[in-house]
């Protein structure tokens, strides 16, 4: 069955910079669009960013776009978020999702669809 597993969450200072990492198992990961969102205490979810299946096209929300680049490597079956220049808005709780892309139409209308598979989550604090 499809897996999805976070790592790379911590604390940094502003400014900082991090690295998630999305390992993906029971699927094949060219197939599927992968996404980053996120979710602070008190705050509703937040998309943060898709890459495409195949093509790898990718979308970021207004938030976080100059800051932060997602990338796929289909040899190690594994989505990374490199967040570079955090700020303490960026804390949060970071998940990926993955879902079928056969049209490469998921990311079309990230954030507003549906991702059936889902990750824990990691831990992001971004705190002096």
């Amino acid at each position: 069955q499809v897996q999805l597993v976070e790592s790379g969450g911590g604390l940094v200072q502003p400014g900082g910079s991090l690295r998630l990492s999305c390992a993906a198992s029971g699927f094949t990961l060219d197939d599927y669009a992968i996404a980053w969102f996120r979710q602070a205490p008190g705050k509703e979810r937040e998309g943060v960013s898709c890459i495409s299946s195949s093509d790898g096209s990718t979308y970021y929300s207004d938030s976080v776009k100059g800051r932060f680049t997602i990338s796929r490597d289909n040899a190690k079956n594994t989505v990374y978020l490199q967040m570079n220049s955090l700020k303490p808005e960026d804390t949060a709780a970071y998940y990926c999702a993955a879902d079928p892309d056969p049209i490469q139409a998921m990311c079309v209308m990230f954030p507003d669809i549906t991702f059936d598979s889902w990750g824990q989550g990691t831990q992001v604090t971004v705190s002096s």
